[in-house]
């Protein structure tokens, strides 16, 4: 039996969780979606840096980002999109579709939905005062930087009409209409 594929996205961005919708609502997802909030990044081959940054598919033991992934979630779907996405994979197209994904990255925060927790994380400065460790989140049990961020988490998304498969969620809002 052949493992689901998973899709990351960021599920503290407004942008990507309505992106994630959009996709599952209008192309037909078919992954198991995870905000990488809840996901087991380890498990994934998966690094915290690299899921705050880019949307991720998982399939197979292979970690394809940014627009692969998107590539990927389309060549997965099946007809008529898995055309466009075989298109994305080639040549000078890969280019293309890498510039249009890292400029959509570098912007979500200003793109309709999105708010200022959608900014990407800027790199670590060593001028700047020392972090605090990671402590557990007391909603989610996952490591965060600062307790009392007023980053929104698992709140946020029960509220959305997000779904998935992964059974760690017990509010309704994640169970999957099969």
């Amino acid at each position: 039996m052949t493992e689901e594929p998973v899709l990351v996205f960021d599920g503290d961005c407004g942008f990507c969780t309505t992106s994630v919708r959009f996709a599952k609502r209008r192309i037909g997802v078919r992954a198991r979606v995870v905000p990488w909030q809840f996901a087991d990044l380890r498990a994934l081959g998966v690094t915290r840096e690299r899921a705050e940054r880019e949307v991720l598919w998982v399939e197979g033991g292979r970690v394809y980002g940014e627009a692969q992934a998107v590539a990927r979630l389309l060549i997965a779907a099946g007809l008529p999109w898995s055309p466009l996405g075989f298109v994305l994979r080639i040549p000078p197209f890969r280019w293309v579709a890498r510039g249009v994904y890292r400029l959509v990255a570098a912007n979500r925060h200003r793109l309709p939905g999105g708010t200022p927790a959608c900014a990407l994380p800027s790199k670590p400065s060593n001028s700047g005062p020392a972090s605090s460790p990671p402590t557990a989140s007391p909603s989610t049990g996952s490591p965060t930087s600062d307790p009392t961020a007023s980053n929104s988490t698992a709140s946020d998304l029960a509220d959305s009409d997000l779904t998935t498969s992964d059974p760690a969620f017990s509010d309704p809002a994640f169970s999957e209409h099969r």
